[in-house]
């Protein structure tokens, strides 16, 4: 096969990864100062550009041991410098021998260099030549790579190296590339991995590159040229390119069964992707396309075509012969065209342009293959599931039908077949929406691009998404998808996208109901502490290097100063103002004590801001109690109320349970409605469970679906349990809610404990089609409020008000400014990441005074007679400022009788009159009670 320039693909995507590749969490990576496994040896990231020896960027992997090693199933991994979410992934296999080398060839930056020795391995992975993260890992899946320094101890990373100003990496990181045109390459100092990426790398000029065979090639001077003579005749080829048609080349497997031959075909061209990094087109034989049977079309009538060196050459429309070598690269069935001269142009006279099949999804990767590169216009209805790559890549995931894919352990126990089949379901449905081009709007080469889809309107989750224009089914970086016929960005017209979206967001939650109204909001790392007011701060940097937000360093997680913090503040006002709330718990808010300043500093800031919104007094904030846990994380937990809605009775308690020794301990306290009695107290208990991201031992992810530290947030259920009991008896009131962020799914282990202890899971209960979190493409809810029996029976309503969790993470403060495009506006969309959740509920009596059934006016005299019959009886009245509500034939429970609807004020009739308003009082109570 001749050498070609490779293309600059798509870094693997949050979607790609939920259909091919479960998340894997780990923490630590295995140094190897002994010299006793393989290990990254060489990283080569500048191949194609200009003054380059190379075409392809490599990495090269050295075993330093007497044994060869098998890496079947291994893979090479790639994360962006500033990025936290899934890595690429580069599928490895063969052997490394003994005391030799493994060439992995990746992407490249353009034409300049010659090939490399031939490679053991080649991805699609392109790393940046300056920074970010690579990875040698013993899976083929993804890894959920923490931020921060990766250390010793844990399998799945064989080895790391974190370079420039990557957020991850062994140690420190390695040095920063130069730039591009400056040949040199990332090289270990010998074989031994000291467990620090700045001590084993250094920058070098001599670029080395030798497979497993111990082939290497150093580009060398070829001096000056000399006279070739006459050319002679070649004479004919051995093995003529055979002709095919497209359909034959594409075959009817997952493979091409003309792989590494050379074949003449011909098609029309149905897309272009000159610019963007593509490097090709699309071909489909003509006249083919419009309705398609599945059951009789087993092979694609399109292929693509790579071709960086005619790309530019050809239109939409053109008839051409073309002339390459079949090749299957990551799972796409490609031509490989060199060269102008493998392009004929056909007459257009008599072609009969192929149309877009018209059919709904297939949900077999069979059939999706039958149709692999062919023109498409999608039908029937498609829902964006995840956006959270759409700011960096311009993708967008797509669930087929009119419901989002769903987090299989949100609706079915895990491991499950309910579980199994939700995930099934979920891949059949998905399909990425992508922007024709490998653009990483983030990176330094292209955040003066205006990012697709994003910069012509928000693209949200849950939202309806609708063809005006055919598409092309692609395959790239595991996952299918649909390109547009050419490269899009922020700067084509709205009007020239293949797609549109529905407007989904709502300015503020549905009406829940209720006397009172309760909510959790997370406030996102709310930190008043800003980054530059302590030392060793690192930070995320916008495309102009200002610090936006703390990357590490320092015990700091928020804004890294202060105009970051004025960006943060205001969404999270205008977001909990919005609510409607009169209790709100509050997670990830700063601990000040941490700072040394007073534990409620950073609660008490946030609720001046939300005052100086409103224009009045109108929060408060629960002090915290005398007695404090003895050790506490950076982020804590508090409860904000309005105060002329209720009052906090007594001081607040802090379950200080061993159970919380890797989480926030939760924080309770009972509130009274203003003017309300002891009858009227609701018990609020304030929860952030252990995180799915990491845990060992009996906390290690059993792959069932819940992650990381199950067994921990299972002992702090148990733990919450039992508190609540106690706080029950402590503040005497039956009503409870429970709320937070529980960091676990509906169906998981830690809600089931919960579930069994006699609380019911509002959300799922009352809002069942709305969700907290979105996750890897999948939505589900890690955000709860729970209710006990007696609490459950006032609730009048629940809403999750999606106005974080659905939108595109480079709304947030913390992406401000990362590309031309200022996707940033001061309003409560991305305010965080989880979604508040609103709960509206009556008090145990209705307190509003309304007239009676039997009452007669309170004129200083006897207080009005009890009503009659109803399911709920009222309470015996006192004759105080609180009378007695009897009740009422409609079931709900009964209000005094006074005339004029106000309550009757106490008799003034002496001793006696005391008596009869005693008597009656009870007398009412039985009537209620017996009918």
């Amino acid at each position: 096969m001749p050498n070609l320039l490779r293309r600059t693909v798509l870094c693997a995507t949050v979607a790609a990864t939920l259909v091919a590749a479960p998340l894997v969490s780990v923490s630590t990576a295995v140094a190897d100062p002994a010299g006793a496994g393989l290990v990254i040896a060489e990283a080569y990231l500048k191949g194609g550009s200009a003054n380059q020896p190379f075409t392809n960027k490599f990495v090269e992997i050295a075993n330093p041991t007497d044994t060869a090693v098998a890496v079947d199933g291994w893979s090479i991994q790639y994360r962006a410098a500033a990025n936290t979410g899934t890595p690429s992934v580069g599928k490895l296999s063969g052997t490394v021998p003994a005391h030799g080398s493994y060439l992995v060839q990746m992407g490249s930056n353009g034409t300049n260099g010659q090939a490399l020795p031939t490679p053991d391995a080649v991805t699609g992975l392109n790393p940046s030549g300056s920074t970010g993260t690579l990875v040698l890992s013993d899976q083929a899946a993804a890894l959920a790579l923490p931020v921060g320094s990766v250390t010793t101890g844990t399998p799945g990373v064989v080895d790391l190296l974190g370079y420039g100003t990557s957020n991850t990496f062994e140690t420190a990181v390695a040095p920063t590339g130069t730039a591009n045109s400056v040949p040199d390459a990332l090289h270990r100092d010998g074989t031994v991995d000291t467990d620090s990426n700045a001590a084993d790398f250094a920058l070098g000029s001599t670029v080395t590159p030798e497979n497993s065979g111990g082939a290497g090639t150093t580009p060398t001077d070829p001096g000056a040229p000399t006279d070739p003579g006459t050319p002679t005749d070649p004479g004919t080829p051995t093995t003529p390119a055979e002709a095919v048609t497209i359909a034959q080349l594409q075959g009817t497997g997952p493979a091409s069964p003309y792989v590494g031959k050379r074949v003449v075909t011909e098609g029309v061209v149905t897309a272009v992707y000159a610019t963007g990094g593509l490097n090709g087109y699309t071909i489909q034989t003509a006249g083919t396309g419009g309705v398609v049977d599945l059951a009789t079309h087993t092979a694609s009538d399109a292929v693509f075509v790579f071709s960086a060196a005619t790309a530019g050459s050809v239109a939409i429309g053109d008839a051409v012969r073309l002339t390459g070598t079949v090749a299957e690269y990551n799972g796409l069935t490609e031509l490989e065209v060199g060269s102008t001269a493998d392009v004929e142009e056909l007459p257009a006279a008599g072609v009969v342009q192929p149309v877009p099949a018209t059919l709904t999804l297939p949900r077999t990767d069979a059939q999706r293959e039958s149709l692999e590169s062919m023109l498409i216009a999608p039908q029937g209805d498609y829902t964006v599931a995840d956006n959270y790559t759409t700011n960096q890549y311009g993708e967008i995931a797509l669930a087929a039908g009119t419901k989002r894919l769903i987090q299989p352990t949100e609706v079915a126990r895990p491991g499950s077949a309910e579980a199994a089949a939700v995930a099934a379901d979920n891949a059949a449905r998905t399909v990425v929406l992508d922007d024709g081009a490998s653009t990483n709007f983030l990176s330094a080469a292209n955040q003066s691009v205006p990012v697709s889809w994003l910069t012509q309107g928000p693209v949200t989750v849950g939202a309806a998404a609708t063809f005006s224009e055919p598409v092309v089914l692609d395959y790239r970086n595991d996952t299918w998808k649909f390109q547009p016929t050419s490269p899009i960005t922020g700067a084509t017209p709205a009007a020239d996208l293949p797609a549109s979206f529905s407007q989904v967001r709502t300015a503020a939650p549905e009406d829940v109901g209720g006397d009172l109204k309760l909510a959790g909001f997370n406030v996102l790392n709310y930190f008043p502490t800003t980054g530059d007011q302590l030392t060793g701060c690192t930070y995320y940097t916008d495309r102009d290097g200002d610090p936006v937000t703390v990357r590490g360093g320092c015990d700091a997680r928020g804004a890294a100063n202060a105009d970051d913090l004025e960006r943060q503040q205001v969404k999270i006002v205008k977001a909990i103002n919005a609510l409607g709330a009169d209790v709100v718990s509050l997670e990830e808010i700063e601990n000040s004590a941490r700072f040394g300043k007073d534990r409620d500093a950073a609660v008490g800031t946030l609720v001046s801001a939300l005052n100086a919104a409103t224009g009045q007094d109108t929060w408060a904030y629960v002090p915290s109690p005398a007695v404090l846990p003895a050790s506490e994380d950076v982020i804590r937990l508090a409860l904000i109320y309005k105060q002329d809605r209720v009052a906090p009775v007594g001081e607040s308690t802090i379950l200080d349970d061993p159970a919380f020794v890797n989480a926030r301990q939760p924080v309770a306290d009972a509130f009274r409605p203003v003017g309300g009695d002891a009858d009227d107290d609701f018990l609020v208990i304030a929860n952030h469970f252990k995180s799915k991201g990491s845990g060992s031992g009996a906390d290690a992810d059993q792959g069932d679906g819940q992650g990381a530290s199950n067994a921990s947030r299972v002992a702090q259920a148990t733990a919450l349990a039992a508190f609540s009991t106690t706080e029950q008896e402590k503040y005497g009131t039956d009503r409870v809610f429970m709320l937070g962020d529980f960091n676990a799914y509906s169906e998981e282990d830690p809600m089931v404990v919960l579930r069994d202890a006699g609380y019911t899971d509002l959300g799922p209960a009352k809002d069942p089609t709305e969700y907290s979190y979105v996750f890897s493409g999948l939505s589900g809810s890690l955000d709860h409020v729970l209710a006990s029996p007696a609490a459950l029976e006032a609730v009048t309503g629940v809403d999750i008000w999606n106005i974080n969790s659905t939108e595109s993470v480079g709304l947030e403060y913390s992406r401000y400014d990362y590309n031309v495009t200022d996707l940033y506006r001061d309003d409560v969309y991305r305010a965080s990441d989880h979604d508040p959740i609103l709960v509206g509920f009556d008090l145990a009596e209705d307190e509003t005074p309304t007239p009676g059934d039997g009452g007669t006016p309170g004129n200083g005299g006897t207080p009005g007679g009890p009503g009659h019959g109803g399911d709920h009886p009222g309470k015996p009245g006192h004759g105080g400022d609180h009378p007695g509500k009897p009740g009422h034939g409609d079931g709900k429970p009964g209000k005094p009788g006074h005339g004029d609807g106000k309550p009757g004020g106490p008799g003034h009739g002496g001793f006696v009159a005391d008596v009869v308003r005693v008597v009656l009082g009870v007398f009412g109570w039985l009537r209620g009670l017996f009918g």
